[in-house]
């Protein structure tokens, strides 16, 4: 079996080592004997939907967000669009997470046009929302935790949120939801990386991306995910421990 994985934008938008994510998927996938190919997409690079299988969308600053809406509202556009309506798997974290929706207003008033795929907007504060966070899915009954830095509060309509925060401040620090799903498109606020403290999560990706790819589930080996598991215990009872 094998996996193409693409990387949008990894020269603009890869703050709080969010290429991680890129790396612990590629691990994760290898170490169960799938082949994983990474493809980096960024300025004026056109996408081949129909070859990629995992889209990771991670986050920037507000000048770097405002040069990639620009390429993603022309040379990737319908692409993207008809890769996320097709169920096809994205990870989005921070300001990927904001560029998917309709529009991200930053601080100083500058309107930055995002793709619209998802019925979600982002107004930008005066207040940064940072520190460690956990949430809790009740649909997949798991528990996610993450850090979170960022200013911005996105509000995400009737789309489903990640999960319900236990601790922090989510998406806009007054509905409790953080994240959002749509579809196979999963978003969020979680930097850290993200899937160094959920590898529940990661294999989830995996397993998506490779029943959409072969067409039936697909059974991941169980991987020691000891130290992970700790991490996760770890930030939890700090939060415990402050809340």
């Amino acid at each position: 079996m094998e996996l193409n994985i693409c990387h949008l934008y990894p020269d603009l938008l890869n703050v709080y080592g969010d290429v991680g994510n890129v790396l612990i998927l590629k691990h994760r996938a290898e170490e169960r004997g799938i082949k994983v190919n990474i493809i980096n997409s960024s300025i004026n690079d056109t996408i081949d939907k129909d070859e990629i299988d995992i889209i990771f969308f991670g986050g920037g600053q507000d000048y770097e967000q405002s040069i990639v809406s620009e390429d993603l509202n022309t040379i990737k556009k319908d692409s993207l669009i008809s890769y996320v309506e097709e169920g096809k798997v994205l990870l989005a974290i921070c300001g990927g997470y904001q560029l998917l929706g309709k529009y991200y207003t930053a601080p100083n008033g500058e309107k930055i046009n995002g793709l619209g795929v998802l019925n979600i907007y982002t107004e930008g504060g005066d207040t940064r929302f940072i520190g460690n966070t956990e949430i809790y899915n009740e649909a997949c009954n798991q528990t996610y935790v993450g850090f979170e830095n960022h200013s911005g509060r996105t509000y995400i309509n009737d789309h489903t949120p990640l999960g319900k925060c236990v601790h922090g401040y989510g998406n806009n620090g007054e509905d409790g939801n953080e994240g959002c799903i749509y579809k196979n498109t999963f978003c969020s606020y979680f930097h850290g990386s993200f899937l160094s403290k959920n590898p529940e999560f990661a294999d989830k990706l995996l397993a998506l991306a490779l029943k959409n790819k072969y067409g039936n589930e697909v059974a991941l080996d169980v991987l020691d995910d000891n130290f992970e598991i700790n991490a996760k215990k770890s930030i939890q009872k700090k939060l415990n421990t402050n809340s």
